[in-house]
């Protein structure tokens, strides 16, 4: 009777150390944990150039919300400010300014303004695809209007572009 009941003690006592020394090993991280802390320790190669302007400078560029629009500010990063543009509660456009020079390891975004033959208050203009119209202020800002109702015509966007405060965007220093 007794050699049974020890038998229970001293298995329970086995399984007890087993998982105590499994838990308590330690666990050798897998690749992607390794990477993980590679690449978020490292300062080079980042996409944001250190001397790209911040977000939060452009906001005082945007255009005053207008009869019937509301502007609601969605995102601000270093290099980029974005706001949408509703009307009646509904998105008809985004409008944004990012600084060319913030990005990195790419094509500068205003070399395509190069061949431009159009012109929105002066600064040259390229259309983007069918919903979206930009220009480039003072060689280095790009300011956007895309249209996220088909109601809101390319018109409508060179219209909003000119609201910019275009000239004091053009004097901000980086």
């Amino acid at each position: 009777m007794i050699f049974p009941r020890v038998r229970r003690i001293l298995a329970t006592l086995l399984l007890c150390l087993l998982l105590f020394t499994t838990a308590c090993a330690a666990k050798t991280p897998d690749r992607f944990t390794s990477v993980q802390q590679e690449s978020s320790q490292q300062k080079s190669g980042q996409a944001i150039a250190k001397d790209a302007t911040q977000g939060s400078e452009f906001n005082k560029f945007f255009p005053q919300p207008q009869a019937g629009f509301e502007r609601v500010y969605t995102q601000e990063k270093k290099g980029f400010s974005e706001a949408k543009l509703k009307k009646a509660g509904k998105e008809v456009a985004v409008i944004s300014i990012s600084d060319t020079q913030g990005v990195k390891g790419t094509a500068n975004p205003a070399e395509k303004f190069k061949s431009s033959t159009k012109t929105i208050a002066g600064y040259p203009s390229v259309s983007q695809g069918s919903t979206g119209t930009a220009i480039l202020v003072a060689n280095r800002y790009q300011v956007k209007v895309q249209s996220r109702d088909p109601l809101f015509t390319a018109s409508d966007r060179e219209a909003w572009i000119e609201k910019f405060n275009l000239d004091g965007l053009s004097r901000l220093k980086a």
